[in-house]
């Protein structure tokens, strides 16, 4: 057996947590078959050699909570993720997923992008699949998606018949690879939805084997009781559960991050499986008008906006809601409603300055803490910076600077354990057998550089990336080989 690939001379961190230690890791195909010192029985003429020179190689990240699903057939490069070393996404999250769909039917969210070709998720796999994605992808099914398909945006608990159809198509994502059920409780129409109904379709994601992952009803002063929700879900629904970005939005919330936690550890220890994810940056990011009623807006929430994306307007992208209203001589309030009410409003994209720098610190300290970007891929405007970003400034500022993690811990974070929570069956870890993703970084000089200002910049420090055996990214260049996949959960692929 001689090898396709070889990278040597490398200090390997397995994903699992365990110290880094050093060697060589042998490609055949799309997995792992040596790992160690490599002799030439492995290593012939005709293998592909990367030499690491003392860099760390570890699991490729996986990068837990995005919006990526149209992005994988608008971008299959996915050059804005692989450069920061992801080799896998969960897409589908909060509530906003591409499939069910109607066939031809525009996307109210925003947040995907494409007029699909397909109803289910089979169909949107196999579109995927013919797109040739750099990154790997799992589904999470959305339950605004379905609900918007079954109900519209009807502010009314749902039929007997309503909910059957919804759990339905839960059950039916379930069985065609989704590693669960997403909600966005925030967003219409989720916000309408009582807590009975997300338990009876999380039932169906509990019987398929997947989880819960929630961004929850509130972040802010009820944060509490939207993370008690979640707990309830998870009980009565008998699955695991996932909190999206966990935060606390807004400065006279600042600190609860704590008592959240500590609300999710005392269920841990009763029987409860909750785990969460973080984004690494004080301001969140989103469709503006789901943040704001036109008739009443929060002034203070105006006071922090950026807008990121802004089609009725393109000449305000990347500039403050306070910013642009002073050079008018009005308020920011004002200027929020001139957007919302604008032609093409409602597809603004925001960045919110909203949390605390503590708060993200105390976020990953926690063990169960893994890391997701949630960033919105609308490459036009100015997005948030995190698109870029996310995990790069995970290992330079919160590994390399503050050491607030590990770096054996930090991509333990990112990759075996998020494997195992989403159902990435073989991946996450450096051992034989396991499929071959792998980022090389060096973790002294690894930096982002995307920022608010000039968001669009891949980080440095990333030297290569592999997907599934096949060398995708190498010293700045994206290798175009689009070896990625559209995985089942729980299932390995070969």
């Amino acid at each position: 057996m001689v090898a396709d690939l070889a990278v040597r001379n490398v200090k390997i961190l397995d994903g699992t947590g365990g110290p880094q230690r050093d060697g060589d890791v042998a490609v055949e195909g799309d997995r792992i078959v040596a790992v160690g010192e490599l002799g030439t029985a492995v290593v012939g003429p005709s293998t592909e050699t990367i030499d690491g020179n003392g860099s760390c190689l570890s699991p490729g990240f996986v990068d837990v909570h995005t919006h990526d699903d149209g992005a994988l057939l608008r971008h299959p490069d996915m050059a804005f993720k692989l450069a920061q070393g992801c080799t896998s996404v969960v897409i589908g999250n909060c509530g906003f997923s591409a499939a069910p769909a109607r066939p031809g039917e525009a996307d109210p969210s925003g947040l995907i992008g494409v007029r699909p070709t397909w109803s289910d998720l089979a169909g949107f796999a196999e579109a995927v699949a013919d797109a040739r994605p750099a990154v790997n992808a799992v589904a999470l099914i959305g339950h605004n998606s379905i609900r918007r398909l079954v109900m519209g945006d009807e502010r009314r608990e749902p039929t007997g018949p309503e909910l059957a159809e919804m759990a339905g198509h839960v059950a039916l994502a379930m069985d065609q690879g989704a590693c669960g059920l997403s909600t966005g409780l925030i967003y219409e129409p989720g916000r309408y939805s009582a807590t009975d109904e997300v338990i009876a379709l999380a039932r169906e994601s509990s019987a398929g084997g997947g989880i819960y992952a929630s961004h929850i009803r509130n972040e802010a002063d009820r944060l509490l009781d939207a993370i008690d929700e979640a707990i309830t879900i998870g009980r009565e629904a008998d699955l695991a559960v996932q909190i999206s970005h966990h935060k606390a939005a807004g400065r006279r919330n600042w600190g609860k991050v704590a008592e959240s936690l500590a609300r999710i550890d005392e269920a841990n220890a009763a029987g409860a499986d909750i785990t969460l994810d973080v984004y690494p940056y004080t301001a969140g990011s989103g469709p503006m008008a789901q943040y704001f009623d036109v008739d009443r807006i929060d002034p203070e929430l105006a006071a922090v906006i950026r807008f990121a994306s802004c089609p009725a307007f393109r000449h305000y992208e990347g500039r403050m809601a306070v910013d642009v209203a002073a050079e008018q001589g009005v308020s920011a309030v004002d200027v929020i409603r001139q957007v919302l009410t604008a032609p093409e409003g409602d597809r603004t994209i925001c960045i919110q300055f909203i949390i605390d720098e503590a708060d993200i610190e105390t976020n990953l300290q926690h063990p169960l803490m893994m890391i997701g970007s949630d960033g919105v891929v609308d490459l036009r405007g100015q997005p948030h910076p995190r698109l870029f970003g996310t995990f790069p400034r995970i290992l330079a500022h919160y590994v390399r600077d503050r050491g607030i993690l590990t770096l054996e811990e930090a991509v333990h974070r990112m990759t075996d354990l998020s494997c195992r929570r989403f159902g990435l069956v073989d991946r996450g870890v450096v051992r034989e057998g396991a499929l071959a993703d792998l980022v090389l970084f060096d973790p002294d000089r690894v930096t982002d550089t995307a920022t608010y200002d000039d968001p669009k910049q891949e980080p440095v420090g990333i030297d290569a990336v592999v997907v599934n055996g096949r060398i995708a990214y190498r010293s700045g260049v994206h290798t175009g080989v689009g070896a990625g996949r559209m995985l089942h959960h729980g299932r390995s692929s070969s």
